[in-house]
């Protein structure tokens, strides 16, 4: 990490009783609350007196048994309490995503406040929203830039195995349990550092990958039984949900987690979608193999944008025309 960065860092930290706020994407997923959690954890541990998590929305449940969940702001819930302390804090962490835009119902609030912005992020171009920013694409994880943020600051020390399940979780859970993501000697040095401190990553993975629900379990079996439709001349394939679709299966969040994943896993299938109707929009998840860059399909085309083989977007359309749209995207061969 950039030297006068870090000597930054520390300046902006140098006062323990200062109203701290750590702040994550819409949809948390395990990457963004592990690696929020595991700065909390360890600010707390430093003795910083009043630091908040602010998620806006509810996270997945199968991430409820993580140290300090308790503890988050969960802002579409509690939406005054997330506006107060975004209003009183004078240093605001922006996890895991790579501009305001991405934080629904907060934007506004984050734009607003006066207070230093600091991102630390792997995603690619970030936006020049924040004061200083972490980032760093070629990592596997935020958690992975969390752990090298508190070494680099002289925190090594202070932690522990509660901060450390945290932070493997988040690397567990954004490369796909070491699938993806993550040909980089140094994320494996890392995750031996946690395991090290305590991390039981046999039990983590069941708390993670083993406590479905039989509606998820029925869920995923009518995705792959009735809703996959497979482009074999795009090497392409989607599944896509509507709201009576998540109803029929009394959708809880976290649900569509992984989902995307089952298309990707078919042979000679290069690109992977998931269609899933909201309220106002239609959420899309895209995965890719290879040279397939669905960043730019995300960001061109659907709002949204991420890393080159896993990225999300919106669509504004109903599913039906979204559907359209990006079949024909792939059949003109230019993303």
């Amino acid at each position: 990490m950039n030297s006068t960065r870090i000597r930054k860092a520390k300046e902006l930290l140098s006062k323990k009783d200062q109203p701290i706020v750590i702040v994550t994407h819409t949809n948390p997923d395990g990457d963004a609350l592990g690696s929020s959690l595991g700065l909390f954890g360890f600010l707390t541990y430093a003795g910083y007196t009043n630091v908040k998590v602010i998620t806006p929305n509810s996270f997945p449940s199968f991430l409820k048994w993580m140290p300090w969940q308790e503890k988050v702001i969960i802002a579409n819930q509690n939406k005054k309490e997330a506006e107060k302390a975004i209003s009183e804090a004078s240093l605001i962490f922006c996890l895991d995503f790579n501009g305001l835009g991405r934080v629904n119902g907060l934007e506004d609030q984050l734009r607003s406040s006066k207070a230093v912005k600091v991102l630390i992020d792997h995603h690619p171009q970030p936006e020049p929203d924040f004061d200083f920013s972490f980032s760093n694409t070629e990592v596997s994880s935020t958690a992975e830039l969390v752990y090298d943020f508190i070494v680099a600051i002289g925190g090594e020390k202070l932690l522990d195995k509660k901060v450390a399940e945290c932070l493997y979780a988040g690397i567990v859970t954004d490369t796909g349990s070491f699938s993806y993501g993550c040909n980089q000697p140094k994320t494996y040095l890392i995750t031996a550092n946690l395991i090290s401190l305590g991390v039981d990553g046999e039990h983590i993975h069941r708390l993670i990958y083993d406590t479905y629900s039989v509606d998820r379990i029925r869920l995923l079996g009518y995705c792959l039984s009735q809703k996959l439709i497979v482009l074999p001349e795009q090497q392409a394939a989607y599944i896509s949900l509507t709201k009576n679709d998540l109803e029929k299966f009394n959708h809880q969040v976290g649900d569509t987690e992984g989902v995307v994943n089952y298309a990707m896993s078919i042979e000679n299938i290069h690109l992977a979608a998931l269609f899933i109707e909201n309220r106002d929009h239609i959420k899309i998840s895209f995965r890719s193999s290879g040279n397939v860059d669905v960043n730019l399909l995300a960001r061109n085309h659907f709002n949204g944008g991420g890393h080159r083989n896993a990225s999300g977007g919106k669509s504004f359309s109903n599913m039906n025309d979204t559907i359209d749209r990006f079949e024909s995207i792939l059949k003109s061969g230019k993303l």
